[in-house]
């Protein structure tokens, strides 16, 4: 597992989620000739975190891209019928909207959910192209997704160091740097 989506898992779970790793959603064959991609597999989303209160699921993608150019806003806005590229959940519409469908199915199937429950699609990005996170996230808003930009990631972090003691090597790492 990458340890970037394990702190991110550990900053939804102190948001009162609780959240599922690398979970496979399970499209039909019928579902991949719809995407347009008769053999690929299945696909898979970083995180699911379930707020049993809210009814809701965050379907979570993080993307560190710490030594990189980071999260681009120009790929983020692209287009594409048939799902490529790196962010194939928001780029392409019809796989979204099969992908997100199939899940919430999967999640019933497995009584994590009911036909009630809202998915919201999110991106955690540990580094934004050129620190460009406000257009991103005004983009994401305007498509009714989450976005956690580097900087609030910085904040979430920050705050567990106020949280009491947990054998958790991300709270145990701010609790050191914030001292």
């Amino acid at each position: 597992m990458d340890h970037f989506e394990s702190i991110i898992s550990t900053l939804l779970e102190a948001e009162g989620y609780w959240v599922r790793r690398s979970f496979k959603v399970n499209v039909t064959k019928d579902e991949k000739r719809l995407i347009g991609k008769h053999s690929i597999p299945r696909p898979e989303i970083d995180l699911l975190a379930l707020n049993f209160s809210k009814n809701e699921v965050l379907a979570f993608e993080a993307k560190s891209y710490l030594d990189s150019p980071g999260v681009n806003l120009k790929q983020l806005k692209e287009e594409h019928q048939v799902p490529q590229g790196r962010y194939k959940l928001f780029t392409s519409e019809h796989y979204r909207t099969v992908v997100l469908s199939r899940l919430l199915s999967d999640l019933i199937a497995c009584d994590m959910a009911n036909s009630k429950t809202k998915i919201i699609l999110g991106l955690a990005a540990g580094k934004v192209y050129q620190c460009r996170s406000e257009p991103i996230r005004e983009f994401m808003l305007s498509k009714n997704w989450l976005f956690w930009s580097p900087e609030d990631i910085k904040q979430k972090v920050t705050a567990l160091a106020e949280r009491g003691y947990e054998n958790d090597p991300a709270i145990i790492t701010a609790k050191i740097l914030m001292r």
